[in-house]
């Protein structure tokens, strides 16, 4: 099943010489354990409940083995702190959901179960 790294990061006034090189490096620690950008950063975005002055980076690999190998990675160990001393936010690995999945299904299941603790 898909895997996604989800980070949400804080923007900061200019761009610091160690993010250009995270981001120059950062492809080349992906390719081993299959990812690939799906959103970065997220230029071109209408917020349509709530308030959203973060930047979102999406990155999907084969299974959330392939995402935690990645992120334990020495490669990418390397590379997170010229990242983060400039740029603050969150990381998360989390699965996907499996082809053909109906939240109709899981809210009848959480029904289901509601009704035999009730």
């Amino acid at each position: 099943m898909t895997a996604y790294a989800l980070a949400n990061l804080t923007p900061q006034p200019g761009i610091h010489d160690d993010v250009l090189t995270y981001m120059e490096r950062v492809q080349s620690t992906l390719d081993p354990f299959g990812g690939s950008f799906l959103v970065h950063g997220a230029p071109e975005r209408e917020v349509r409940e709530g308030a959203w002055p973060q930047d979102l980076v999406l990155v999907s690999f084969p299974s959330m083995d392939h995402a935690r190998r990645w992120y334990d990675s020495a490669a990418y160990q390397e590379l997170i702190p010229l990242r983060a001393r400039h740029i603050p936010g969150d990381l998360l690995l989390i699965d996907g959901v499996a082809p053909g999945y109906d939240p109709a299904t899981t809210a009848a299941m959480l029904r289901a179960a509601s009704s035999r603790t009730a």
